[in-house]
């Protein structure tokens, strides 16, 4: 359902681009204003049909990064290699998964501090990507039990590479949705806000009382927070941690 409303987004997209073309100025009309509206249309249109907010990105690059691509006169073998790393790094989101998220080295800083204040054992994150935060984490954290869960096979895999040399690291493989959360004193997260809801439902049930999960850069619908962490990069982080009672 997901990649029939991102195909209907593009071509609905397509079709008000083509029909309003002609009704452009001289000095507008061209590859260049058809391109751009054809993107903003795809991108009206995706909002209309509620996708996820991060397809207004893919449907805003998709028609110009395929022409731009096109013109480079490239292999089949170079769009066989993208399409493959990008099914591998993204393929997910076209059921509804959650794209990939990095976290910045402040970020890291903050969550092991939160792991030594709650005098944490066992930690997990969900959507860990490539270990921005588990692979430091368990650096820093010898004796901290660190699960990572993953579901994008490169990503994934990048994970299970970088984290070969620390034993209190283990990555899964495996949909979120399916994992046993009562065992973690703390679990960081960093998902798009779409499948909080959900998340927050099951987390709220399955989780122990007591521990703590962080949520990094959006809250969680209808859940109030113990604290709400700032924290100093770029991106101006916060970090929401709900205490589980």
């Amino acid at each position: 359902m997901t990649l029939c409303k991102a195909l209907l987004a593009q071509l609905l997209g397509l079709i008000i681009a083509i029909g309003l073309n002609p009704l452009l100025p001289l000095q507008l009309s061209g590859l260049v204003a058809l391109l751009a509206l054809q993107s903003s249309c795809s991108m009206l249109s995706s909002v209309l049909l509620r996708q996820p907010h991060w397809w207004l990105v893919i449907h805003l690059l998709f028609l110009p990064s395929a022409l731009a691509l096109h013109s480079q006169e490239l292999s089949v073998f170079w769009y066989l290699l993208i399409t493959l790393v990008l099914l591998l790094v993204f393929g997910g989101t076209v059921k509804g998964d959650p794209p990939l998220f990095l976290s910045s080295t402040a970020v890291v800083d903050s969550v092991s501090q939160l792991i030594t204040q709650e005098s944490a054992l066992h930690f997990a994150e969900l959507g860990a990507g490539i270990g921005t935060i588990t692979v430091p984490l368990a650096k820093d954290h010898p004796h901290l039990n660190i699960n990572a869960w993953e579901r994008a096979p490169l990503p994934w895999a990048i994970n299970v590479w970088r984290s070969r040399h620390y034993a209190n690291s283990t990555c899964y493989r495996c949909n979120l949705w399916s994992c046993d959360f009562n065992q973690y004193d703390v679990i960081f997260a960093f998902l798009s806000p779409a499948v909080l809801p959900e998340l927050g439902t099951k987390l709220g049930l399955a989780m122990r009382p007591g521990s703590l999960l962080v949520s990094s850069s959006f809250a969680i619908p209808h859940w109030k927070p113990e604290t709400i962490k700032q924290v100093n990069d770029l991106a101006k982080t916060q970090l929401f941690c709900y205490r589980i009672t």
